[in-house]
């Protein structure tokens, strides 16, 4: 049978009937900006994150451009972001005219490595920005620990995290903010784009409600040059109704894994490491192949869908030729980016076309041998 990388059909189907009454209502309230819909779904996340603040915006990236200039970042402040991350972290930084500063991963989880922010960090520094990649925790204690020692504040990017747990705490309070992305292929996914914020301090959350907004508290008041950036209505009441499964879509997911893990053991692939601290919600599972592009090929030819979560670092992307770094500046970064296969992962896939995927796996590298 053909496998796809991503079904997002197959959520919708099995929410049809909550998903179109949701849909029905916000129609009928005749309430499509704001309202009580983001209301709901703003208390409701904080909840499930154990933060005290949740501020819904209009996606992730501007979540991480709104986050940056509530924590005071402009132009002329440096930024720590990691080298291995997708594009949109490092955009955000320069939206507010600050410079992103990348750091090397921790080889074995892909996440910004603690050990080398120290001697990234200048006088210049405002922020040390964390990416919970491929929805595996960073190691956020001695990120804090680091940050607190300097004075600089703490933003995570929880794009593709939401559920997830540092130490048996969820992801959402951990530093001084938390980003969020609702694009439709995260573990929690709105039908278009959706992002927000969650923190634990309400002088940000009041910040980033301004900022969302046009700058004002009230209407045709304008306190500062702020944006349009607000979390559509319907989009969040469809994520309210989602919001009740995630738990029980990051089990399926982890049940995948474990079937990928326990499968693709002892082949040549390179498979994701789980430090004793960390639950990951697998938004995305990964592997490193020596061979990528004829690996992919010839899972394409199984009729198996992959993705390259990333093949192009940000620092050798054009829109970043002005930083002046090349080849080999981050070759941590750089050999991931080389070798990084994703693997199909959604929550309705079914033990079958795991054990496809992984028969096909075992197959392809054993011809390769």
């Amino acid at each position: 049978m053909k496998i796809p990388f991503l079904d997002l059909h197959a959520p919708y189907l099995e929410l049809r009937g909550e998903i179109d009454s949701t849909i029905k209502r916000v129609l009928e309230s005749g309430w499509y900006i704001l309202g009580e819909e983001v209301d709901t779904f703003e208390r409701e996340y904080a909840a499930y994150c154990e933060a005290n603040h949740c501020v819904g915006v209009a996606n992730g990236l501007d979540a991480l451009h709104l986050a940056l200039l509530a924590l005071g970042v402009s132009s002329g402040d440096e930024v720590i972001v990691p080298s291995n991350t997708y594009i949109a972290t490092w955009l955000a930084v320069s939206q507010c005219g600050a410079t992103p500063i990348p750091v090397e991963p921790n080889e074995e989880t892909y996440n910004i490595d603690p050990a080398r922010i120290e001697t990234a960090i200048t006088e210049r520094t405002k922020v040390i920005l964390p990416v919970h990649l491929y929805g595996q925790p960073a190691d956020m204690d001695p990120i804090l620990e680091i940050a607190r020692k300097h004075g600089i504040k703490v933003l995570e990017d929880g794009a593709q995290a939401h559920g997830a747990r540092y130490k048996g705490k969820r992801l959402g309070g951990h530093g001084d903010v938390v980003a969020w992305s609702f694009y439709p292929g995260k573990n929690l996914g709105a039908i278009g784009d959706g992002g927000a914020i969650t923190t634990n301090d309400p002088e940000i959350a009041d910040r980033i409600r301004v900022l969302r907004n046009y700058g004002s508290r009230v209407k045709y008041v304008n306190d500062v040059r702020g944006f349009n950036s607000r979390l559509d209505t319907l989009q969040a009441a469809i994520l309210c109704v989602k919001l009740q499964y995630l738990d029980r879509w990051n089990d399926a997911r982890r049940k995948i894994a474990e079937q990928y893990i326990t499968g693709l053991k002892d082949i040549g692939l390179t498979i994701p490491f789980i430090p004793d601290w960390a639950e990951p919600v697998w938004h995305l599972f990964v592997v490193r192949s020596k061979m990528r592009e004829k690996f992919q090929q010839q899972l394409n030819q199984a009729d198996i869908g992959t993705l390259i979560h990333y093949p192009i670092p940000p620092h050798l992307q054009g829109a970043y030729a002005d930083l002046g770094f090349g080849k080999s500046a981050f070759p941590i970064a750089e050999r991931i980016h080389e070798e990084v296969l994703s693997l199909p992962m959604f929550p309705n896939m079914t033990l079958a076309q795991t054990k496809q995927v992984v028969v096909a796996c075992r197959r392809i590298q054993g011809m390769a041998e």
